[in-house]
C-alpha cells in the first residue's frame, strides 16, 4: 500500500473496529476501582514483552490489569489510548515525534524527549513515564554473506550498489515520514523492484528464505545476531532517536501506586537485555509472559 490517503483510511477503520470490539467506556476518575488497567502494545515481539513487563510490575504492586497486547501498529494503539480504550502502552520517542506529532526527524535525543513530554499532556491528556533504558531504531538488515559479497555495509553503500536487491518492509516503514519516504530522499535510495509490504513477523523468515534481500527491522531484534545478519550503518544519521517508554493516560498516572510500579522499570532494561528477551521469544520460542516474568524476578521487581 503506497498512497497516504489509503493508508489513513485503513488505520482509521482498524482503530474504529478496535474501539468497537473493546466496547468499554472511557476511564473516569470515579471508575478507578471498578475495572483493571488496560495495557496495550503494538504487534511485534518487543512490544508484547514490554506490555507483559508493565503488567507484571503492576500486578506485583497489587494493581489489577487487563492485557490488550498485540493490537496493531502505532496509530491503532495511539488512537485507542486517546479514546480512553487503553490506559497505557509502550512507545518510542522518535515514533511519537515524527508519526504522531508530525514533526520532521531530528537527531537530538533530549530535544525529541522534551517535545513529546511537552506536547502529549495538552493534546492527548497523556504523559511519558521515565525512559526504560534502551532505544530501538529502524534498522536495514541484510544476510551477512550477501552484504559482504556486494560490499554493502552502510545505507549509502546500499544506495550505490543495491538497486537490484529485493526489499521487504512493514506497512509503517513504507508510510511513515521517518521511514522509507524520508530515508529514500536522504540517501537517494531507489530499488528496481517496488518494496514488498510484509507483516513484521514475516520479515526475517522471508530474508532467510531468500524471498527478499533487505528488510527494515528494529535494532533490538533478537534474530539479527541469531541469524548472523548485518545491520547497515546509518552513516548520515537519518533516523531520529527512539527511546522506549510507556505512554500513560494522565488520570492513570496520577495514581501513586500505578506510578510507583511503572517507575520501577525506569532505566532497568539495557539494549542487550532487550535483545536477549526478544531472542528468547523469536529464536527459543519461549512465551513473552514467561520471559517477562523471569526478567522481573532477576530484577527483584
Amino acid at each position: 500500500m503506497r498512497g497516504p490517503e489509503k493508508g489513513l483510511l485503513r488505520v482509521v477503520a482498524f482503530a474504529a473496529a478496535l474501539a468497537a470490539g473493546l466496547g468499554l467506556a472511557s476511564l473516569g476518575c470515579g471508575a478507578r476501582g471498578t475495572r483493571p488497567l488496560r495495557i496495550g502494545s503494538k504487534n511485534f515481539t518487543e512490544q508484547v514483552l514490554l506490555g507483559e513487563l508493565a503488567a507484571g510490575v503492576l500486578e506485583r504492586a497489587g494493581v489489577r490489569v487487563d492485557r490488550r497486547l498485540d493490537l496493531g501498529g502505532t496509530f491503532v494503539c495511539h488512537r485507542a489510548l486517546e479514546a480512553g480504550e487503553l490506559d497505557l502502552y509502550p512507545e518510542y520517542t522518535g515514533t511519537a515525534y515524527t508519526a504522531i506529532l508530525a514533526h520532521p526527524p531530528i537527531s537530538d535525543p533530549a530535544a525529541v524527549r522534551a517535545a513529546v513530554e511537552r506536547e502529549y499532556p495538552g493534546r492527548f491528556h497523556a504523559v511519558w513515564a521515565p525512559p526504560l533504558g534502551f532505544e530501538n531504531t529502524f534498522a536495514l538488515v541484510m544476510r551477512g554473506p550477501q552484504a559482504t559479497e556486494l560490499g554493502i555495509l552502510s545505507i549509502s553503500d546500499l544506495a550505490q550498489k543495491g538497486r537490484g536487491l529485493r526489499p521487504g518492509f512493514g506497512y509503517e516503514f513504507l508510510e511513515r515520514a521517518d521511514g522509507f519516504p524520508g530515508l529514500s530522499k536522504a540517501y537517494g535510495l531507489q530499488f528496481q523492484q517496488r518494496p514488498a509490504e510484509m507483516d513484521l513477523g514475516l520479515l526475517y523468515a522471508a530474508l532467510d528464505q531468500r524471498k527478499v534481500d533487505v528488510v527494515a527491522g528494529n535494532s533490538t531484534d533478537g534474530l539479527i545476531a541469531a541469524m548472523k545478519l548485518v545491520v547497515l550503518r546509518d552513516d548520515r544519521r537519518y533516523f531520529p532517536p527512539y527511546e522506549a517508554a510507556f505512554v500513560v493516560r494522565e488520570a492513570v498516572w496520577r495514581d501513586p501506586r500505578t506510578r510507583a510500579a511503572l517507575e520501577r522499570l525506569s532505566g532497568a532494561i539495557s539494549p542487550d537485555a532487550m535483545r536477549a528477551m526478544n531472542a528468547a521469544v523469536d529464536r527459543d520460542r519461549q512465551t513473552p509472559a514467561n520471559v517477562a516474568k523471569e526478567f522481573l524476578s532477576r530484577l527483584g521487581k
